[in-house]
């Protein structure tokens, strides 16, 4: 039989299909990565840091409160939004994007918010070194929607996925997923309730309209700007 690939590491060997850097970092972005990410990233999640996957102690991490998470944090509005409103939790944000992770990084220093934790890579290494069942939230908010069908395996709500992110959620747990995509919607509503989570829906305003906390985010505008209808998805893990 033949091992799977391996990285140097001991990591095992995952697809990546987005982007890790876009074209320009401005400098003060450059100084936000270079003063203040490696203070706010789980030093666990590095698999030259952890070959074994301890898991975080969450209770060193963010002094017992509720963990909440975003998968893909953009340019992180949302997140300090969140965060801000919800001083009793502790958020971490998975964003492999460097560029996102750069405008977060500047507007948490803005806010002074000290609830937030930032994995800058794949949410894959974070599921494994969470405890099982330490999630209260989550949050998947205009992921990227691969829109061709050849390409609909590498979106985030498939087995490879979910499968890790329904063990590291708590029983009753909020999941939200936002999209624009109608393809999105429909492999979402298939996929997601096949991995322990039910769809709180009882009429369209369900889905239709956005949650009471919620702040519009760039990549919802832009989807407004461009005639396409938003999509609030919301499942709670059984």
């Amino acid at each position: 039989m033949t091992k799977p690939k391996q990285h140097p590491s001991g990591a095992p060997w995952r697809n990546f299909y987005g982007r890790f850097k876009g074209k320009h970092l401005r400098d003060s972005q450059k100084t936000y990565l270079d003063e203040d990410l490696a203070a706010l990233s789980p030093g666990a999640v590095d698999w030259d840091v952890n070959p074994d996957r301890t898991p975080l102690d969450l209770n060193t991490l963010f002094g017992g409160k509720p963990l909440w998470l975003e998968i893909g944090f953009g340019g992180g509005e949302h997140m300090v939004h969140q965060a801000a409103l919800n001083p009793d939790a502790g958020f971490i944000g998975c964003e492999p994007y460097i560029n996102g992770v750069a405008m977060l990084l500047g507007k948490v220093r803005d806010s002074r918010q000290d609830n937030i934790r930032i994995h800058p890579g794949d949410a894959r290494d974070l599921f494994d070194v969470l405890p099982a069942q330490s999630v209260a939230r989550a949050f998947l908010l205009y992921p990227d929607p691969w829109p061709k069908k050849r390409h609909h395996r590498r979106r985030f709500v498939t087995p490879e996925h979910l499968e890790p992110l329904a063990q590291v959620m708590q029983q009753g747990a909020i999941l939200r997923v936002a999209t624009d995509i109608p393809d999105y919607v429909r492999q979402t509503l298939e996929m997601v309730p096949k991995h322990g989570f039910e769809w709180l829906c009882e009429r369209p305003e369900d889905w239709r309209n956005p949650w009471d906390d919620w702040i519009s985010t760039r990549y919802e505008k832009k989807a407004l700007r461009e005639g396409r209808v938003p999509h609030y998805l919301t499942f709670r893990r059984v």
